[in-house]
């Protein structure tokens, strides 16, 4: 009996599966001729993350992916090198962390309280670097990445405006679909209930479910992160037994080496050259042009 459920239930996955697999050749086939990087971008995977993001809906997803294509276009989010965002990175307040969840993950340590700039596009503009240098580090096979947000000293001063806040979740939400796999809220302080009561409404279900708030004292919380992390990597600033230690120059080096890294999975111009602060970045080259032009 259990062998024809087991037997069953694996006819059922490949089904979905397949059903998947059609999905997702549909929407390529609904696309454009692709071309530069956005036939980069635009994988199989890529693809199912915007389908999974619009409950598989084709024409939901292609509207999804085409605006993320303007975006990037517009943003060029790959372009972005550290020695531009390098001082909003000074107090360690975003950075990626040097160990991964239980389930290979890149983690993204978040700690606004180390707020130290009053720029808010430059603090974006730092925000999506490492969003991309996460997606970049990520293990072969694993497409989400973690958030661990830290609060100690956060304080309503030292949060963004509401309206920043709205366009970061926007572009969150519909440029990196499926990208976040959950967020652990580290003991908020009842000061920021007021900010969540407005923000929350700025996200849509499926991200609102991954957003986890998380007390020291609360003993679900506690097996929460414990069913996330090993106690051995996670910093005790998250209740785990590590030291938490943001060394700015260390990290700077980490991330040259991974912005000729991104260079050179871009097609970027391979070339060297030198910046301010005496380190070597790949040079960026021109975008080609992303769509093909239609067949006449």
């Amino acid at each position: 009996m259990f062998s024809r459920w087991s037997n069953s239930n694996h006819v059922q996955e490949n089904d979905s599966l397949q059903h998947e697999s059609k999905q997702v050749k549909e929407l390529r086939a609904s696309l454009p001729p692709l071309s530069g990087r956005c036939l980069n971008y635009c994988t199989d995977a890529c693809l199912r993350r915007y389908m999974e993001a619009r409950n598989w809906n084709v024409d939901k997803s292609k509207k999804m992916l085409e605006e993320t294509i303007k975006w990037r276009s517009i943003y060029k989010p790959e372009e972005i090198r550290w020695h531009e965002v390098a001082v909003e990175g000074e107090t360690g307040k975003v950075y990626r962390a040097n160990f991964h969840d239980r389930h290979g993950r890149t983690v993204l340590i978040l700690r606004p309280g180390k707020q130290n700039t009053t720029s808010l596009d430059n603090q974006f503009r730092h925000l999506v670097y490492l969003i991309e240098n996460a997606i970049l580090n990520l293990p072969e096979g694993q497409e989400q990445m973690a958030w661990l947000i830290d609060f100690t000293g956060w304080t309503l001063s030292t949060s963004v405006p509401i309206k920043s806040a709205r366009d970061t979740i926007n572009v969150l939400q519909n440029h990196y679909p499926e990208r976040l796999a959950i967020a652990f809220l580290y003991n908020p302080p009842r000061i920021f209930e007021a900010f969540w009561k407005i923000v929350k409404y700025f996200l849509d279900a499926k991200t609102f479910q991954k957003v986890k708030f998380v007390y020291p004292k609360n003993k679900d919380s506690v097996e929460l992160m414990r069913s996330y992390f090993d106690e051995e990597n996670l910093p005790t600033e998250f209740g785990g037994r590590a030291v938490l230690q943001y060394n700015h120059e260390e990290f700077s080096k980490q991330m040259i080496q991974d912005d000729i890294k991104s260079a050179n999975l871009w097609g970027f111009d391979d070339k060297l050259q030198s910046v301010g602060n005496g380190h070597s970045l790949a040079e960026v080259a021109p975008e080609p042009v992303c769509l093909a032009p239609p067949v006449s």
